[in-house]
């Protein structure tokens, strides 16, 4: 009798055993396995829309007209840049000359003591970014080079690349990919205006 209280009891903890080791098991891959990150392209582009959105991306490079709540996006123009048909304006200012900068009023053109300058096309036309690689978009993106191009000028203000040199070349890829998604605009946007020419 004793042998068989005994068999039981170890029997019921080999399985008391097995069963706790089981249960601790599924918790630790309930709480260390995290959701898998999705890497589909939709996905990638989605990420890529959400930055370009919250980076004010829209705020230079959209054409925009007034509605009843102020600027609004011209939909069929997004991102197309400062649009090429439009007269570019003279700046005569003693304030330029002061150091102070003035803007169009969609915001795509600037004028400052760099001279005027105007949002780049960003659509996948060969005017815009059609033509460009994921590494001259990097390039433009994080150290300021125009078009990419490692002999090219530096990309002129209102233009913030220098808050972008860190950024992670996952979401550089993200919005390169969106960018390439949108609808082609065929939109030479002007070459900038020297101080000596405004």
């Amino acid at each position: 009798m004793r042998k068989t209280i005994a068999a039981l009891l170890a029997g019921t903890a080999i399985i008391t055993a097995l069963q706790f080791g089981a249960c601790k098991a599924d918790n630790k891959k309930t709480t260390d396995n995290k959701p898998a990150a999705d890497t589909s392209t939709a996905a990638i582009i989605e990420r890529g829309h959400y930055l370009v959105t919250t980076m004010g991306c829209n705020d230079c490079h959209s054409p925009k007209r007034m509605g009843p709540k102020g600027p609004e996006i011209i939909p069929e123009l997004l991102l197309s840049g400062y649009p090429a048909d439009r007269p570019i304006v003279k700046f005569d200012s003693k304030l330029i000359k002061e150091g102070f900068a003035m803007l169009y009023p969609d915001l795509t053109g600037a004028a400052g003591p760099w001279g005027i300058s105007f949002a780049g096309n960003l659509t996948p036309d060969e005017t815009g970014i059609g033509n460009w690689t994921e590494a001259q978009f990097k390039k433009a993106l994080t150290q300021g080079k125009f078009k990419g191009i490692d002999e090219g000028r530096t990309l002129l203000p209102p233009m913030p690349w220098i808050n972008y040199v860190n950024m992670k070349d996952d979401d550089i890829h993200a919005m390169f990919l969106y960018l390439k998604s949108l609808n082609p605009v065929k939109n030479l946007v002007p070459a900038p205006v020297t101080p000596d020419k405004m």
